[in-house]
């Protein structure tokens, strides 16, 4: 069911849920290969503070993930009142585990917590996030590296759905170090699957929806439901939505609705292309993961 229930032609819709699984049997093939020839099985941990329902959410999904691949997963959990000192010891304790090739700390973390010392104290060999400084740092001067993974996802997911990128103008909503920043630079690099010219707005970005408008990919990554509007967008413009906001809704279960940064229903009508949200961007996100925490295990990157 796509966002709202506003009707868009299947063809249309740019099927992350999908483009992930088929992800997904290809790690799993290249694990039994492994596996068969005596090689150790990627072994992925993840450390979740406290008991925000999105983080709760996405660390579940991430285990039960590993599961479908044939990795090992480890999930530690601690209440939010736990140190940084004591958040700290447990990265440096994983970071010397070798039976672990990559871990997360699943973000964000309470208020008293610093992430980005967090973060940096991570080995960038076990980074399977891809935020580390230097994975970051390898990432901008073309070197191999552990790609943040929802970046990569995006990047993945417009090459395996077909959509040209090479020569066409893409705007990214949003400078955020996990998602914005990196984005931009991955698509315009010299790749076959990048060669975009990126225009990067923010916050202070000023005549944003003129700006948009002349955009044939629109990369939605502000945290702000709905923001995107019609009005911003070129007919026949392709369009990513990275939000995933909880927003209360008393005629579901839950008790809520998700919502991405594109107002779905205005949007859609417009696009060639486009994400939903959920099934959109967030499988990707998971599948890059995994896909990093393979190559951790190889030792492709930073060889053990």
């Amino acid at each position: 069911m796509t966002p709202e229930n506003v009707l868009v032609e299947t063809s249309r819709l740019i099927d992350g849920k999908q483009t992930a699984e088929d992800i997904k049997v290809e790690i799993a093939a290249e694990v039994a290969q492994r596996r068969a020839a005596g090689h150790k099985v990627p072994h992925l941990a993840a450390i979740l503070v406290g008991h925000d329902g999105g983080s709760e959410t996405y660390v579940r999904n991430k285990v039960l993930a590993c599961e479908r691949v044939g990795f090992a997963s480890t999930l530690l959990r601690y209440e939010d009142d736990i140190t940084e000192a004591e958040l700290l010891a447990k990265v440096a304790e994983l970071n010397e585990d070798p039976e672990i090739d990559g871990f997360i700390v699943q973000l964000p973390l309470p208020r008293h917590i610093d992430p980005d010392k967090v973060i940096e104290a991570i080995r960038p060999e076990k980074d399977v996030d891809g935020f580390h400084p230097m994975n970051i740092g390898r990432m901008v001067a073309g070197l191999p590296a552990l790609l943040p993974a929802t970046p990569s996802g995006i990047v993945e997911l417009l090459a395996r759905q077909g959509i040209k990128t090479s020569g066409k103008h893409c705007v990214v909503i949003g400078r955020s170090n996990i998602v914005g920043t990196p984005v931009s630079i991955l698509l315009a690099k010299n790749l076959d699957t990048a060669n975009c010219t990126v225009t990067l707005c923010h916050s202070r970005t000023q005549n944003l929806a003129d700006i948009c408008r002349t955009a044939d990919i629109v990369v939605a990554a502000i945290g702000r439901p709905e923001f995107v509007t019609a009005d911003m967008i070129k007919p026949g413009a392709v369009v990513i939505d990275v939000g995933t906001t909880r927003v209360a809704d008393a005629s579901k279960k839950s008790g809520f609705t998700l919502k991405g940064d594109v107002n779905f229903s205005e949007v859609a009508p417009l696009a060639s292309r486009i994400t939903p949200v959920p099934g959109g961007v967030g499988p990707m996100t998971i599948a890059m993961l995994l896909l990093n925490t393979l190559r951790a295990a190889k030792g492709e990157i930073h060889p053990k």
